[in-house]
């Protein structure tokens, strides 16, 4: 007789084991392939949202500004009338807000050293490229600065393609700082004190020019 009790053979109880869950490799394969992507499509959405950030920036910065230079592209008329008052003119030239460097390099091929202030960088790289293009990049100057920054004493040319609100600051701006043979143009609007030398043009392209001395001497601020 068997000293053991009636129990079940090891081998049998092995035998009605139920084997291990292993995940079939077709549902791993496909669970690396859905993190890959979800992996790249996180990477696509990031990477927009930086290039979206980094493109508009300068654009939306200017215009959380108490006051703000908005870029509109001069039209060839105005560059026309802008030339016009500057013959007979010589000495250097600036343009406060120079966008994407049109008068800068109009003035440029006449002769000018000209320099253009711009907040917005894309526009000054743009405008650099653009004079260099155009072979007047020893002569036509483009800086990223804030106009408000700026002195512009050492100008005897200064175009402005402004807007109302600053108008009047910038008159006082320029009263102190210009010297008395300086030349002031204004595109667009005209400034609110000053009597104006010339005026050409009409409608949008209607252009002002105002001298220094005119305006130091009685024909500006009451």
């Amino acid at each position: 007789m068997d000293g053991g009790g009636g129990g079940t053979p090891l081998a049998t109880l092995e035998e009605g084991r139920p084997p291990e869950c292993v995940p079939p490799a077709s549902l791993e394969a496909s669970s690396l392939k859905k993190s890959s992507w979800g992996a790249l499509f996180t990477g696509i959405v990031g990477g927009t949202l930086v290039a979206v950030y980094a493109v508009a920036t300068p654009f939306i910065t200017p215009a959380l500004r108490r006051i703000c230079l908005p870029f509109v592209p001069a039209t060839t008329k105005q560059i026309e009338n802008v030339v016009k008052m500057l013959q007979c003119r010589s000495g250097p030239l600036v343009d406060i807000g120079s966008g994407d460097g049109r008068i800068v390099i109009a003035a440029a091929k006449e002769g000018f050293t000209a320099v253009g202030y711009e907040l917005n960088p894309w526009l000054v790289w743009y405008s650099r490229y653009r004079a260099w293009r155009e072979g007047v990049q020893a002569s036509a100057r483009f800086h990223i600065s804030d106009l408000w920054k700026v002195t512009f004493s050492q100008y005897s040319n200064v175009v402005i393609f402004g807007v109302p609100q600053m108008m009047a600051q910038l008159e006082e701006k320029l009263e102190l700082e210009l010297q008395d043979d300086a030349r002031v143009i204004a595109c667009r609007f005209p400034f609110p004190h000053w009597t104006p030398a010339q005026v050409t043009g009409e409608g949008i392209d209607t252009v002002w020019a105002y001298d220094a001395r005119s305006f130091r001497g009685g024909g500006g601020r009451p």
